[in-house]
């Protein structure tokens, strides 16, 4: 009986090993882990192209502390991601998408279905709401020449006051206007009723109608997403959550990508 226990306790200590033993050692190793990540992003961007190691320093500048960790494992594992350098083919028209995480989500959906019809690219952060993207857009539109802009703004601004989600939207579609590009607002997708997160689905309901009248008003093309959507939410949307899954990003990213091809007919 004594050997069995001592056995038991041989093969639970074996177990973890190597385990932190308590909060601070914890956050000791994961200060190591992300140190070494940094170095080995320092190095493989330091092979990169001038242009290339350019577009990294604006992600640097703008993903933020979600987004940016979780940029430099990507590319240390060699993973694509939605802020993927773009090498242009000059033959192909310009794109470039605007939005949310919900579009970081389907942009790689995007980029599938217009390759060799498009270059499509990313603005270099989660646009989060109409207010940061006031003050951003500048940084997103860089200094490019696009053929069309497909944008959205809405979740993040689920509370914030119609009237002021009109007036900043406005100026961000006639700022886009300014480029020359094409530009096409994506409706904002549906959201599920959550007291905990202060949320309502017909918030966006209300959004989108405003927005409407906005883009009716300045001539710019509608991508009903939320439209699209609403009916398989069930298996396509993850639960309790605005955001969607693999097979619903790739639905998103296939009617994005037919909405860009008209607009550049």
């Amino acid at each position: 009986m004594k050997t069995l226990l001592f056995l038991a306790f041989l093969l639970t200590a074996s177990t973890v090993q190597g385990e932190p033993t308590n909060a601070k050692e914890a956050a000791e190793k994961e200060a190591a882990a992300n140190q070494l990540i940094d170095e080995q992003y320092a190095a493989l961007v330091a092979t990169l192209s001038p242009a290339e190691q350019a577009w990294e320093q604006v992600l640097q500048e703008n993903l933020g502390s979600f987004y940016l960790p979780i940029h430099k494992r990507q590319k240390v594992a060699g993973r694509s991601n939605a802020w993927d350098f773009v090498d242009d083919d000059p033959k192909l028209p310009r794109v470039l998408l605007i939005g949310d995480s919900v579009s970081r989500g389907y942009t790689q959906s995007v980029r599938k279905a217009l390759a060799g019809k498009a270059n499509v690219h990313r603005a270099p952060a989660n646009c989060g709401p109409t207010a940061t993207g006031l003050k951003k857009m500048d940084v997103w539109l860089g200094d490019g020449n696009w053929d069309v802009i497909h944008f959205n703004f809405g979740i993040h601004d689920r509370n914030t006051p119609i009237t002021e989600y009109s007036e900043r939207l406005e100026q961000l579609v006639e700022r886009m206007q300014k480029t020359g590009a094409k530009i096409i607002w994506a409706s904002t997708t549906p959201i599920p009723d959550d007291e905990s997160k202060k949320q309502t689905a017909q918030s966006i309901v209300d959004r989108n109608e405003a927005a409407a009248q906005i883009m009716a008003k300045h001539g710019v093309a509608t991508d009903d997403l939320f439209t699209l959507i609403t009916p398989h939410l069930e298996e396509m949307q993850n639960p309790n959550d605005v955001h969607f899954n693999s097979a619903g990003y790739e639905f998103l990213g296939q009617r994005v990508g037919e909405a860009i091809l008209k607009a550049l007919k």
